[in-house]
């Protein structure tokens, strides 16, 4: 079963291995902020889901330094994304956001840039400065869906309701950025059903890419009492590679699949402990693909 990994569209795209590098811009989250809540979304993580990301208290150009460092021994004159993981990273005054992007993209080593975000921090003004951006090299913007079902949206606080997606993708699609949508399979309730609804829906709005996560229970997330109190399952690895074979299959072949999986930070997993071993999950999941 075929499908375009996002290893091959930036082979395809660049002519070479390009790494991500994980930023932490310092930015946070109407979710957190009081703005819509301050709990966060059921399953986020202490660090905005932004684990792997650098050192907030670094310059950008430090950050990114210090993600060439991890990954020298294997990419020698390599090319990077500077990817503005943490919180949500549209989320603050103008000036601020032009700084730490230009910042970032004005760095020679650095090929494109990728904003995850929330569709409903995305106003014209901001959508103006990526369409700016894009101009100098391209710009990704990752939006967090995780669901199309509104009771879904409720039960993990998105926060916004379906229609604000809608919107946030259409207005991107004007500007020619290329658009990530995630989407979280396992969540608490949702059918195969639900979770193929969710991809189809996304596929059929026009997003370019398409991020499928694996619903992590994690330390310290309100999500680790609802399972501690049996309210939540997580899939067993011969569960999740069956929903991602049916999956892969209704994506159409020129939407990138940007991650068939996802891991959470070792020390926070609760479960499921088999996706700590991400290796052997892939290899599990691409193996189960091409059979």
């Amino acid at each position: 079963m075929k499908y375009y990994s996002f290893n091959q569209y930036l082979k395809d795209t660049f002519g070479c291995k390009v790494y991500k590098i994980s930023i932490n811009a310092g930015f946070t989250c109407p979710n957190r902020d009081g703005t819509i809540d301050t709990r966060g979304c059921i399953f986020c993580s202490k660090g905005g889901s932004g684990d792997f990301a650098e050192d907030a208290k670094l310059s950008i150009t430090k950050q990114i330094e210090s993600g060439k460092r991890r990954v020298e021994k294997k990419i020698k004159n390599g090319k990077y994304i500077a990817y503005f993981q943490a919180f949500t990273n549209t989320y603050a005054p103008l000036e601020t956001l032009k700084a730490k992007f230009c910042e970032a993209i004005e760095h020679p080593d650095i090929v494109a840039i990728s904003i995850a975000t929330r569709p409903d921090c995305l106003p014209d003004e901001v959508i103006d400065l990526l369409k700016e951006l894009n101009r100098i090299k391209p710009v990704f913007v990752e939006l967090g869906l995780q669901t199309i079902h509104e009771k879904t949206a409720e039960y993990i606080r998105r926060g916004y309701t379906l229609d604000v997606y809608d919107t946030a993708l259409k207005k991107l699609k004007e500007t020619g950025i290329n658009i990530v949508t995630h989407i979280i399979l396992g969540l608490p309730n949702e059918t195969k059903e639900d979770m193929l609804k969710s991809v189809d829906y996304v596929c059929k709005a026009g997003t370019d890419g398409i991020k499928l996560q694996l619903l992590h229970i994690l330390q310290g997330t309100d999500l680790e009492n609802e399972y501690s109190n049996g309210k939540v399952n997580t899939f067993t690895i011969e569960e999740y590679i069956d929903i991602i074979k049916e999956i892969v299959k209704i994506i159409p072949e020129n939407i990138v699949i940007h991650r068939l999986t996802g891991d959470g930070a070792k020390k926070d997993l609760i479960a499921p402990l088999w996706s700590a071993d991400k290796k052997n999950v892939l290899n599990k999941i691409n193996k189960a693909l091409s059979e």
